[in-house]
């Protein structure tokens, strides 16, 4: 595990790959935009697509279905005029009514964990 002629290390002092973390420049603002390196990025957004589109098809559920199903409902809010504001409403309504609680308790849970 350890090499014997190697003097004793301090519990405390930083491993070498830590001193590497410390010594990396700051990422910049495209990868703290996107959340990592371009390539990284890219790499997991085609396995998540490819893992998503597997149950899509699975679900005998295609691409243009879906862009077809959203061109009729914005046709249909178009076609409904001031209404669809009401409808829009009563959708954020909806989903309010359980995204506001979950959010909630999720933002409680995370408060409490930090004393």
């Amino acid at each position: 595990m350890t090499d014997p002629d190697s003097p004793a290390r301090h519990p405390f002092e930083p491993r070498p790959a830590d001193r590497a973390a410390a010594n990396r420049p700051p990422p910049s603002e495209l990868e703290r935009f996107l959340g990592g390196s371009p390539s990284a990025v890219a790499v997991r957004l085609v396995f998540l697509s490819l893992i998503v589109g597997f149950f899509l098809v699975w679900l005998d559920i295609r691409p243009i279905d879906v862009l077809t199903a959203i061109q009729n409902m914005v046709r249909r809010f178009w076609d409904m005029g001031f209404d669809a504001i009401r409808s829009i409403a009563e959708y954020v309504a909806a989903g309010a009514a359980i995204v506001i609680p979950v959010w909630l308790a999720l933002r409680l849970l995370t408060m409490r964990g930090k004393d």
